[in-house]
């Protein structure tokens, strides 16, 4: 089974220049660990903070546009990973390892349609 697992780094996390740089080297180090794992496929890019977002919908045919995240979410995507797992025990073992996880942050795991 694929499961995506969402990344929620938490503010403490987020901002990365207020760590210090043993924190820093720790963090970097837990996520290299977690993208050598075998079945994960890691993304590579790390999505820049959610006051950077446009939200678009669509009304009466119009298209609408807001500056920052949909006001209803209340914690931020800031990455992703795929990981191919026997189980969802193996997937919560693997989001356990986040650093993101440790530091006051969430990973959502979700399973893979299709």
């Amino acid at each position: 089974m694929k499961y995506a697992m969402l990344i929620n780094l938490g503010p403490r996390a987020r901002d990365w220049r207020n760590l210090t740089e043993q924190e820093q080297k720790e963090i970097a180090a837990g996520y290299q660990e977690v993208n050598q794992t075998p079945g994960v496929t890691p993304n590579e890019l790390r999505l820049q903070g959610p006051e950077t977002a446009t939200t678009v919908r669509v009304e009466d045919g119009q298209t609408l546009t807001t500056d920052g995240p949909f006001v209803e979410i209340k914690e931020a995507l800031d990455g992703w990973l795929i990981y191919e797992a026997a189980d969802l025990d193996a997937a919560i073992e693997l989001a356990a390892k986040i650093p993101a996880a440790t530091m006051g942050g969430k990973v959502e795991i979700r399973p893979i349609a299709g």
